[in-house]
């Protein structure tokens, strides 16, 4: 997720980059959405911290 991330706010600025949770989430069982989540608030908050300067 974070590769993905850092590829994507090279092509469109940070500041309009947003991270949603795909659709794909609603065929999983809860404890595959569970772990796919907190990976998508972690590569989140990663990318928040290295283009935010803190």
């Amino acid at each position: 997720m974070l590769v993905l991330l850092r590829k994507a706010a090279g092509i469109i600025h940070p500041d309009l980059l947003w991270v949603n949770p795909d659709c794909g989430l609603k065929t999983r069982n809860w404890n595959e959405t569970k772990e796919a989540l907190i990976e998508m608030i972690r590569a989140a908050e990663e990318i928040r911290k290295e283009y935010s300067g803190f």
